[in-house]
């Protein structure tokens, strides 16, 4: 791979049709499931979102990287998208406390990323034909050997994508001296969701996903986190079980996107594949429980079966999506386990929803 700026690039879908645009700067071709995020702002929260992984990202807003980068604004250790498609690329930064320029951070991770392609058209063909597996190249604009490529890629149902990001040896994060000890299993877990447990008096000790309970038990945690994170949740059935002992054990549980799809998995609740999930910062949630309704962050692609959901004695739902009514929340029935499909540690997003920081701390210090 090499570096050269404004080379002509293409992206093409799985089923063969082909949009073209202009290199932003690094040379390569790069292969993911296609999807857009609808957000206005937040686009560095974005690609370093350990949910993304695996997935080239279409920005829907028109202008991305006007204002830079900053460190503290990274949700992981790095870029975790697999490739980046926008209408209107920004090579200068504007904001004041910006650190380097977007294509800086790009080309810095190797990122193949191509611009000035028609995002509205784009993803209008998504929206109907549902999210697939794409390539996007700077190095050629042979279809037929980019299509044979793309076809041995995997599709994202059925793949499991949490032990690619996960932490491998756990660290901690937080005040030692912190009133609650929560131990978290990490399947993608952003920073933005540990700077909101730390601020709430807890002390956090980050487990790699497939921990054994024992293992976690160990550290004598007064309840358990479960994260975000990228793919298909039903291939972690060594997970799924262990989620399903640690419910019986009655320690406060909270789940995030994954980790509350693993919540119903762990109570016989099956999920599935969204058409085109939800990706945004304006997503209208109704708390079923307070009747209030809030906008939420959100970032994923499966969903939780809500007729299975609903016939089961166990679990009650708790929030549900005003746009699609899919499930949103669940809590367990006699337990003190809860979760959400969406992002209340808002980063990118807004800030309805960091009461749930709260409700699970109630729950550490009943």
């Amino acid at each position: 791979m090499k570096y050269q700026q404004k080379k002509k690039a293409v992206l093409l879908l799985a089923d063969g049709t082909a949009f073209y645009g202009k290199s932003v700067g690094y040379e390569g071709t790069a292969f993911g499931e296609v999807c857009f995020n609808t957000g206005m702002t937040g686009y560095q929260e974005i690609f370093t979102d350990p949910s993304y992984f695996g997935q080239i990202m279409v920005m829907t807003n028109a202008h991305i990287g006007n204002y830079g980068i900053c460190e503290d604004d990274n949700e992981s250790n790095g870029m975790k998208i697999a490739g980046l498609v926008c209408r209107n690329f920004s090579y200068d930064a504007s904001r004041a406390v910006a650190e380097e320029t977007l294509k800086d951070f790009l080309d810095r991770n190797h990122l193949v990323a191509i611009c000035e392609v028609d995002t509205r058209a784009l993803v209008s063909y998504i929206r109907d034909n549902g999210s697939m597996n794409a390539v996007i190249s700077t190095e050629t604009d042979d279809l037929a050997l980019l299509k044979a490529r793309l076809n041995e890629i995997p599709n994202m149902k059925g793949l499991e994508l949490a032990s690619k990001v996960s932490v491998t040896e756990p660290y901690f994060f937080g005040n030692p001296e912190a009133k609650y000890k929560v131990a978290a299993l990490d399947f993608g877990i952003k920073k933005n969701i540990l700077r909101n447990l730390a601020a709430r008096d807890m002390y956090i000790k980050v487990f790699p996903y497939n921990t054994p309970l024992a293992e976690l038990k160990a550290w004598n945690p007064n309840g358990y986190f479960l994260s975000n994170g990228p793919g298909d949740p039903e291939p972690l059935t060594e997970v799924i079980a262990q989620v399903k002992q640690m419910i019986d054990e009655d320690l406060p549980i909270f789940g995030i996107c994954l980790g509350h799809q693993i919540i119903a998995l762990a109570n016989g609740i099956s999920t599935y594949k969204m058409h085109n999930g939800h990706r945004g910062i304006n997503h209208p949630v109704k708390n079923l429980l307070t009747g209030k309704d809030e906008i939420t962050s959100q970032n994923h692609g499966f969903a939780v079966n809500r007729a299975e959901a609903e016939a089961n004695p166990n679990v009650e739902i708790t929030h549900t999506h005003l746009n699609d009514n899919t499930v949103m929340g669940l809590r367990v029935k006699g337990k003190k386990c809860f979760s959400v499909q969406y992002h209340p540690e808002a980063a990118p997003g807004p800030n309805d929803a960091t009461y749930l920081f709260d409700q699970f701390v109630e729950q550490l210090r009943n």
